[in-house]
């Protein structure tokens, strides 16, 4: 009999061992659940697809206070989540198990001018509830920061990842804010607060409000009118980037150990160009496109901003490199917009 007990006494820790390791192997081997806030902007609902791919389709949920449609439901989870509503939030985190947040919300640099007040209560107040709650819940955090976070005050060309920042729009500022409160939360609290800076995204999906967006708008308008009216002056250079690798950037670096990382903050780019540039590559394509220039106010913003983005600290750290250039990237998005405005090629 106490040879039993014996044994059994043996047998006990090592049954708890071998299940601590166990759920230890599960935890790590188990994917995230990712919310996505601002879901239906340019970068959500594709940013979710390729995510819902890696990580499956019920472990990304997306969200917006924007009413859906059928297309989106169907595709995978979404729910109303205001960034403004802190409870909601937790709500959100607690009921659907969130691991990782990436936080798209955001008014852009030209609609942010037009509505100061708005840009500060979302692009401030409601970064501070998604990184409160990142570190309330011990969430890893995603959010997007800009080309625009420079002023002219900083080096244009190039930009190096570590400069001064002195940004003149609402929309730069407030991502500045956000890059240093996501550091201070990561050096006082340890959240694990990650963030890109991202020059203009190019895709087909129509423009919405960005300074950079003459360079979706282009396509549109060659396809449809065979002419483009540019707010900007025809040598105005500004880094870009395609959507496909924007995205993929954030992946790979959301994947990263975070052992591995240097800093928190890192420039991604891929290219840059100008209007004039731009307009005659689409030229090869679309040969009857012409180009008029009647810079306007958006015209300040982008003088103030980055010509050429330094981004060798994110390809030395992380290994990012960018697949997309100039003439990849016009053949594939005259492709896309060509699809929606249902055009033969």
């Amino acid at each position: 009999m106490s040879g039993i007990r014996f044994s059994k006494l043996l047998y006990r820790p090592l049954l708890l061992n071998n299940s601590h390791l166990l759920l230890r192997h599960y935890s790590l081997q188990r994917s995230p659940r990712i919310l996505i806030t601002g879901g239906l902007g340019q970068l959500g609902t594709q940013c979710a697809k390729l995510l819902r791919a890696k990580y499956g389709r019920d472990n990304v949920i997306l969200s917006d206070i924007v009413k859906p449609s059928d297309e989106i439901i169907d595709a995978g989870p979404y729910l109303f989540a205001d960034i403004l509503d802190f409870k909601g939030l937790q709500k959100a985190v607690v009921s659907h198990r969130i691991d990782w947040i990436i936080h798209f919300s955001a008014l852009l640099s030209a609609i942010g001018e037009q509505n100061v007040s708005l840009a500060i209560r979302v692009n401030i107040e409601g970064m501070h509830n998604m990184v409160e709650l990142a570190k309330q819940y011990k969430l890893r955090i995603f959010v997007p920061s800009t080309i625009g976070a420079f002023g002219p005050d900083s080096p244009r060309n190039p930009t190096p990842n570590l400069t001064i920042q002195r940004p003149r729009t609402i929309y730069g500022v407030s991502k500045v804010h956000a890059e240093l409160m996501g550091e201070y939360y990561h050096h006082k609290f340890g959240t694990d607060f990650r963030c890109l800076r991202f020059p203009g995204v190019i895709s087909a999906d129509p423009p919405g409000g960005g300074t950079t967006d003459y360079a979706v708008a282009i396509f549109y308008d060659a396809l449809k009118k065979g002419h483009y009216n540019c707010y900007l002056k025809p040598d105005t250079m500004l880094p870009m980037i395609h959507i496909k690798d924007c995205l993929r950037s954030l992946m790979e670096f959301m994947a990263v150990p975070e052992e591995k990382l240097k800093r928190r903050v890192y420039n991604v780019t891929a290219m840059s160009f100008t209007p004039e540039e731009l307009a005659e590559k689409i030229s090869k394509h679309v040969p009857q496109l012409s180009i008029s220039y009647n810079p306007d106010s958006r015209q300040a913003i982008a003088d103030d901003w980055p010509q050429v983005f330094d981004d060798s600290e994110a390809r030395a750290d992380w290994g990012w490199k960018h697949e997309y250039d100039l003439d990849r990237l016009v053949v594939d998005i005259l492709k896309e917009v060509r699809g929606r405005l249902n055009m033969k090629h």
